[in-house]
């Protein structure tokens, strides 16, 4: 769980004038396309198996068209901040899809619907995690939806269909939660927002050191140190 009901119907009043796909400041950053190569992304795709259902989704090009309606991910800082978001959304995405393995929740069981006059369940639909981040929740998947211009709570599975929209969910995920707390906090404080009541204080040290050691592997792939803080 990421956005609790409270803080999805703030958001959704926040957006209700436009899209909130720029959330953060502006600044110089980092150039998201010259860092992000074909050569990085197909790097972690190849270490997925032939078998894995994400191996012909999951693309670089996809990732870059959602990140160009999120100008404000890898900016508002310097360019070796740019590359530590970068690389930390990466680490992230690399554990939650098995480097690019997975597309649906492993199991696709949970209805995972919590009451909501807000974000109201649609009939039959099932909002278990899907794409880079595993989106789930109809109180993340509402105001995500309404965010990117699709919606998500009548069609949750456009998120498992649709590349650009897959990724567009998982960047608006990072904005709303991680991109705030990554310059200042570290990237342990990133952990702590997307899965710190499943992870951190020593709950699971397994998943925290497996994420640690993807972003340190990124930040020294982008020649970037990876900065203080990196665990919760």
């Amino acid at each position: 769980m990421i956005l609790t009901p409270l803080l999805a119907l703030g958001l959704a009043l926040l957006c209700a004038a436009s899209p909130c796909l720029g959330l953060g400041s502006g600044g110089a950053g980092a150039s998201v396309s010259s860092v992000v190569t074909e050569a990085f992304f197909d790097g972690i795709k190849s270490q997925a198996g032939n078998g894995c259902e994400g191996k012909n989704f999951y693309t670089r090009s996809a990732f870059v068209s959602a990140a160009d309606a999120f100008p404000a991910f890898a900016h508002g800082g310097t360019e070796a901040e740019g590359k530590r978001e970068i690389a930390a959304f990466f680490a992230h995405v690399t554990y939650e899809t098995g480097y690019f393995c997975y597309i649906n929740q492993i199991g696709k069981s949970q209805v995972s619907c919590a009451l909501s006059s807000q974000w109201p369940c649609a009939p039959g639909k099932k909002y278990y995690g899907r794409g880079p981040l595993q989106i789930s929740w109809n109180f993340n998947y509402g105001p995500a939806g309404q965010s990117i211009g699709v919606d998500l709570l009548e069609n949750p599975d456009k998120v498992a269909q649709d590349p650009v929209v897959s990724f567009k969910t998982a960047l608006w995920l990072w904005m709303t939660n991680a991109h705030k707390v990554m310059p200042t906090q570290g990237f342990g404080a990133t952990i702590r927002v997307l899965h710190g009541a499943l992870e951190c204080n020593g709950k699971n040290p397994a998943a925290m050191k497996a994420r640690v050691g993807y972003y340190k592997d990124y930040c020294k792939q982008f020649g970037v140190d990876p900065g203080n803080n990196v665990t919760c």
